[in-house]
């Protein structure tokens, strides 16, 4: 396998890895909703931030496979 597959292999995990956190993100978040809706508007601001930082460092993850 070539370096480029192996940086591909490592963006495509990074991904895959970032996909499954936010998605855990978002359905925790309906969860909590549907339990407590008075406290909607804070839950989605901090489901927001999470997802952000998830996506940051999958962003981090991709840039630093398909560097080396």
């Amino acid at each position: 396998m070539t370096i480029t597959g192996i940086a591909a292999i490592g963006a495509g995990i990074a991904v895959i890895g970032a996909g499954m956190g936010i998605g855990k993100i978002g359905g925790s978040a309906m969860d909590a909703m549907a339990r407590q809706p008075e406290i909607q508007g804070k839950i989605q601001t901090s489901a927001l931030i999470l997802a952000a930082f998830v996506e940051a460092v999958a962003l981090f993850g991709v840039v630093a496979s398909l560097i080396v």
